[in-house]
């Protein structure tokens, strides 16, 4: 096993909100795709080699700011997309953390309710 994780969905109420909440504060277009009643858009990922994830509308899925914790990819240095959570509709709930030789971390509730971190080695 490489990764122990390999898909994620994080649970939104208003799809293109979220969608675009997730395009600001990530400076990346996301993929929608629509199946059997779910709408949902990709994150950017490699596929084959490493992990992916979406967001999600459908029924039954409710955000969260309790459970399990997503950490998004920040890029080279997290302050950057951490700077458009707010600007975006979102709130920093937790700053540009120093976690020592593991980087950084900082946390945020997005548009729709969802508690999601970011992670960056600076």
């Amino acid at each position: 096993m490489t990764n122990a994780i390999n898909w994620f969905e994080i649970p939104v109420i208003d799809f293109e909100r979220a969608k675009t909440f997730y395009e600001t504060v990530l400076g990346a277009k996301m993929m929608p795709f629509d199946m059997g009643g779910m709408k949902s858009a990709f994150f950017p990922a490699d596929l084959e080699n490493g992990i992916g994830g979406c967001i999600l509308k459908s029924e039954g899925f409710e955000p969260s700011t309790t459970g399990t914790l997503v950490y998004l990819n920040g890029g080279d240095d997290l302050q950057i997309p951490l700077s458009r959570v707010e600007e975006a509709g979102g709130k920093v709930t937790l700053a540009k953390t120093d976690i020592g030789e593991n980087g950084f971390m900082a946390k945020f509730i997005d548009s729709e309710g969802n508690q999601v971190a970011l992670h960056s080695m600076k």
